[in-house]
């Protein structure tokens, strides 16, 4: 297990990142000790590319904590109290998730999942948010019991191989077109519906800027170019900033450290069991997390162990995913008793990946950066979309290098994978376009005779997606 003085070793280097001299000397030592226990060898890498790599994650995931408290505040949360469980939740889970799976998956409160949370439980179901919050806590428990008895992984390894290929890439445009949107690249349009956004907006100069230098970094093959293109594009975001007053841009951080902390939401769910048995939505509200939240994180585990050795190339199985689940079932359930909805793993993980994280130390940087993150809010005014943009981009492109193995020329496959990716997009959601993917997977599969190589675990998959798409409130 990884003990306190560990994750201290850990919080120091975030600030003393192998200086010379005295201190490295004394905590040579204990960096050993780190390195055996997340096997960095192994994985082919070390203490410094793994810190890092739990930066870039935190910095591509930060925006969580503006967003959660603005989407959950809808549904009558005080958004200090979310804040504080956003930060929390997502700090220690993702050690958890380092510690106990070896897996360089941060975790935090789900985008998507919380717009579920809001905008359909609280407000077309009429639940509370103590009743929606004690949904998240039961659910948690399901998957926590789905989890132990090797249900879930049966059936993320049932998935097959060629449509994890096509998760992962849908999930690389996918994660792309989240920061294209949040930096204001790509807008609504009543015409089009989607359309090119005003180049002429600071915050979208600023992102462009970054995709560009982020672009020339990987290209040139920099060490960790992804991570120097975020810091490049936060510190002109600042400067001109300062220089032209836009609001929009990144703000020189007016203060370091606050310790105002909102602690109301703290055990809020134990109020809303009542709700449980007496709400005629509360079981479908529980079904809608349990799919959700499901989908998302087989996609996502999917499409981040596809750039590392954490899937098997021949197989298509992933290493310990058992342990990974846990510690995201666990996630779950914790995030509800400190007033988060649903804890899932996040595919802004992949970038993480792409500057080197291959192990749980990248995660447990990240959950030590997002528990430190509790106390030096002031300093997150410098990480906006703009700046989260352009890692979004490039990883994007990253994951969807994965389309290279996809055999195009099998309609099976290749009917899938497109519906799979262009669903994911269209439908700004994972788990919808992973289940429309596999819906055409069955249909394809059976209108080409090859009905047989459909696994009975994808069958019962297909029947649960056609029931969820009639029932699910619109």
């Amino acid at each position: 297990m990884l003990s306190l003085s560990y994750l201290f070793d850990i919080a120091v280097y975030l600030i003393f990142a192998y200086n010379k001299g005295v201190f490295q000397k004394i905590y040579r030592g204990k960096v050993i000790l780190i390195e055996k226990l997340f096997n960095l060898e192994k994985h082919g890498t070390n203490v410094k590319t793994e810190i890092l790599a739990g930066v870039t994650t935190f910095l591509a995931m930060a925006y969580i904590l503006a967003v959660n408290p603005s989407i959950l505040g809808q549904a009558g949360m005080p958004k200090e109290g979310v804040f504080l469980a956003t930060a929390i939740a997502s700090g220690l889970t993702s050690i958890l998730m380092g510690v106990l799976a070896n897996y360089p998956v941060a975790l935090s409160a789900g985008m998507g999942v919380n717009a579920l949370f809001t905008y359909t439980i609280v407000g077309q179901m009429h639940l509370s948010y103590q009743g929606a919050l004690a949904c998240v806590f039961v659910s948690g428990l399901i998957f926590i019991l789905i989890t132990v008895t090797n249900v879930r992984k049966a059936i993320i390894n049932a998935i097959p191989q060629q449509l994890k290929l096509a998760i992962g890439a849908g999930i690389g445009f996918f994660v792309a077109f989240v920061g294209l949107k949040n930096a204001g690249i790509v807008v609504a349009n009543q015409a089009t519906f989607v359309g090119l956004g005003n180049f002429t907006k600071p915050e979208v100069l600023l992102a462009l800027f970054g995709i560009v230098v982020t672009l020339i970094f990987w290209g040139k093959n920099v060490p960790a170019g992804v991570f120097w293109g975020l810091v490049v594009t936060a510190i002109v975001g600042m400067v001109f900033g300062g220089i032209t007053g836009a609001k929009a841009l990144p703000q020189l951080p007016r203060g370091v450290v606050s310790i105002e902390f909102d602690t109301s939401l703290f055990g809020a769910f134990a109020s809303g069991f009542s709700e449980l048995f007496s709400h005629p939505n509360c079981w479908l509200a529980i079904f809608s997390l349990l799919f959700v939240d499901f989908f998302d994180t087989a996609g996502t585990l999917v499409a981040v162990a596809g750039k590392t050795d954490i899937m098997d190339k021949e197989t298509g199985e992933l290493r310990d995913v058992e342990k990974a689940l846990l510690a995201d079932s666990i996630g779950t359930v914790f995030g509800s008793m400190v007033g988060t909805s649903t804890v899932t793993s996040f595919v802004e993980s992949a970038s993480g990946v792409g500057v080197g994280g291959r192990t749980g130390l990248t995660a447990v940087t990240t959950g030590v950066l997002f528990l430190l993150a509790a106390f030096f809010s002031p300093l997150l005014t410098a990480v906006t979309s703009a700046v989260t943009a352009p890692a979004l981009v490039v990883v994007g492109i990253m994951m969807a290098q994965q389309l290279e193995g996809l055999e195009w020329n099998n309609i099976v496959f290749a009917s899938s994978a497109f519906v799979t990716i262009i669903f994911m997009i269209l439908g700004y959601s994972i788990s919808n376009g992973l289940a429309l993917g596999f819906i055409t997977y069955a249909i394809t599969a059976v209108a080409t005779g090859k009905s047989k190589e459909v696994s009975p675990i994808v069958w019962c998959l297909v029947v649960l997606f056609i029931i969820y798409f009639v029932v699910l409130p619109k």
